[in-house]
């Protein structure tokens, strides 16, 4: 589909206060769509993008979820990219921080996207897109809840896929690499004091920081996504970043226990 075909369409993209959010919105409001973008205070959005309306959404309150739903009315793409970021060895991960995650990560926009469907169905069109992360392809020790949550985003794209395919809807997964957006900094770090993990945690963490702070731009994944969107027969996975070209075709190439190696000497471990 080309670009042209996407003007006159309406897109929601959650969690669109900065980062690749701000960056998707950003490049669909330029295609000439109307966008709305969510935050969970759209009144202190500190660069708000033109063009685009900000509606509040709190992805762990379902009350949340489906008042932002009405509010945005007739969607025809929705990128679900909101999301947290999280670390910690899995035996020191607090319960109530894993449920929290999937609230957020998984639920949310699974939920979004069950009370958006109905109306891209009975309009014959639609885009869905879940923004997910090269983690899920290629698991990180200390990353175990963050690489779950994303897994279990792919997972609900690939099987839903078939089930909207007849109806004009495609549903796809982009998965960044390392992103130059400043999440190091917002990242949610479990830790106990005295951890036997520190030492190795550590480790990993400021290998996977230096590599957010050498990783593409906002604005490249959002490309990406603006590529998926504007396909007329979009793929099911769209990765960029970190060398995905080469990484892809060597993880289908290696056996799984060496591709798990080769990512944990990628970050020191």
């Amino acid at each position: 589909m080309p670009h042209t075909a996407l003007r006159a369409r309406t897109a929601l993209v959650t969690g669109a206060s900065s980062g690749i959010g701000a960056a998707v919105a950003a490049a669909l409001a330029a295609r000439g769509l109307r966008v709305y973008g969510t935050s969970r205070t759209p009144e202190a959005v500190p660069d708000p993008v033109p063009g685009v309306e900000y509606l509040p959404l709190d992805l762990a309150d379902t009350a949340s979820v489906e008042a932002c739903a009405r509010a945005a009315g007739a969607v025809d793409v929705l990128v679900n990219n909101a999301g947290e970021s999280q670390s910690g060895p899995l035996e020191e991960l607090p319960a109530d921080a894993v449920e929290r995650l999937f609230r957020v990560n998984v639920f949310g926009a699974v939920r979004l996207t069950q009370l958006l469907l109905p109306g891209m169905r009975e309009r014959g069109y639609g885009r869905v897109v879940m923004v997910g992360s090269m983690l899920a392809s290629f698991p990180l020790a200390y990353r175990s809840s963050y690489v779950a949550a994303k897994a279990a985003l792919r997972g609900f794209a690939d099987a839903a896929r078939r089930e909207v395919a007849p109806y004009g809807v495609a549903v796809t997964t982009v998965e960044p690499g390392s992103i130059n957006t400043g999440i190091s900094q917002r990242r949610t770090v479990y830790l106990r004091e005295g951890s036997p993990y520190t030492a190795e945690f550590h480790t990993m963490l400021r290998a996977l920081n230096a590599n957010e702070a050498r990783g593409i731009s906002a604005e490249r994944v959002a490309k990406t996504v603006l590529r998926a969107v504007s396909a007329r027969h979009p793929r099911p996975l769209y990765a960029v970043g970190s060398n995905a070209p080469v990484v892809f075709p060597l993880r289908r190439l290696l056996p799984h226990s060496a591709v798990l190696r080769l990512v944990s000497r990628r970050h020191g471990l």
